[in-house]
């Protein structure tokens, strides 16, 4: 079992839901997150003074899937959220030892 995490920019989390959903993902997980990378943030101007914005909203999506559909997951995120801009994200993926429904004590792959 695998757990992916993507960080990506907000306005692409419903084009990767949806593609998630048709390469037949069960379950994602959102949060609205900040942060930087080689982006490194960028500077706004508000009523006549400039100031510098140094951790941009991100979104995190994270999913806990079966092994053998990782690469499925990992192509699915990567060609939906890449704009070929810096800032597109990144996906991190580690292993998950045990996955556990709390509802009906089913273990492993039987409860993703």
């Amino acid at each position: 079992m695998k757990f992916v995490t993507a960080i990506l920019r907000p306005h692409q989390l419903d084009d990767v839901r949806e593609a998630l959903s048709e390469a037949g993902v069960t379950g994602i997980t959102v949060t609205e997150v900040k942060g930087f990378g080689r982006q490194k943030g960028h500077t706004e101007l508000y009523r006549g003074a400039e100031y510098q914005i140094d951790f941009l909203p991100k979104i995190k999506l994270e999913v806990a899937i079966t092994a053998s559909k990782l690469d499925t997951v990992i192509d699915t995120i990567s060609s939906v959220a890449n704009s070929g801009k810096v800032g597109d994200g990144k996906i991190f993926v580690t292993n998950l030892e045990k996955v556990v429904r709390i509802r009906t004590g089913e273990t492993d792959q039987d409860a993703l």
